[in-house]
């Protein structure tokens, strides 16, 4: 099948690399056979599943420079059929490189064809901004996950990312959908939080996932430990949240086969 999803938002802290680590880890639990690209240059992705970033060799740097195969850069995690493509802080030159490159705008969608064959999930992490790399990833995707975490501000910078897939669709990847709106950082105790909740089902309605992924202790410890939450704390509210997350993506992809 191998279904492409970006994971995007230009706001930091949104837990949109948490989303992709957990969300990716759940999926393979699931037996289902996953790909993470980390596409962002601090490399959190990467560490958070145990890659020692200063030991590899073949990074997502060298895939759209050119410089090695796709299949070259994939390694294993220790979560069994999740495999990654980890990041480098020398993509943060890859965009000034890839200004010399024809079609520079598809390179990252070239590195996905290599390898969409061998597994039923792709998910890319993007930076947190809407560079080149990031416009990359989306025109690479069938779809995008837009983590929202729940606090003030929240939909701040929402329309101009919105803005930004509007135009892929139009000019480089007509089929880009939105696979929904995840609603992160999540505390029920708080005002705030129902708040926005409420606001962002009113204002995008079935585009909102039905899983609201909770602020948790123990998702913030599990990077630390370079591995997900899944195998930190199978029993906590975030490993059976992001599950859930799993499970309706799932439903959603795999009934239209």
């Amino acid at each position: 099948m191998g279904k492409i999803i970006a994971l995007a938002n230009q706001k930091g802290g949104v837990g949109k690399t948490t989303t992709a680590i957990n969300l990716a880890a759940s999926l393979a639990t699931l037996e289902r056979r996953v790909l993470l690209i980390d596409a962002d240059p601090q490399a959190n992705a990467s560490s958070g599943l145990g890659v020692d970033v200063r030991k590899v060799e073949n990074t997502i740097y060298e895939c759209i420079i050119g410089r090695c195969e796709p299949a070259d850069a994939v390694q294993q995690t220790e979560v069994e059929g999740l495999d990654i493509i980890s990041s480098h802080i020398d993509l943060v030159g890859a965009e000034i490189e890839m200004l010399s490159i024809a079609n520079r705008e598809t390179a990252m969608r070239r590195v996905v064809a290599a390898l969409k064959e061998s597994y039923d999930y792709i998910l890319i992490d993007c930076s947190p901004s809407l560079g080149l790399i990031t416009v990359n990833a989306l025109v690479a995707a069938d779809s995008v996950i837009i983590p929202v975490q729940c606090e003030y501000f929240a939909l701040e910078g929402i329309s101009k990312l919105l803005n930004t897939i509007k135009l892929i669709k139009q000019r480089l990847n007509p089929p880009l959908s939105i696979e929904g709106f995840l609603l992160t950082m999540f505390d029920s105790r708080l005002r705030l939080s129902n708040q926005v909740l409420d606001e962002v089902r009113r204002h995008f309605q079935d585009l909102v996932f039905e899983t609201v992924i909770p602020r948790g202790v123990r998702l913030a410890e599990a990077p630390s430990h370079g591995i997900p939450v899944l195998l930190y704390d199978a029993d906590s509210q975030g490993a059976r949240s992001y599950l859930r997350l799993a499970q309706e993506i799932m439903m959603k992809n795999e009934k239209k086969e």
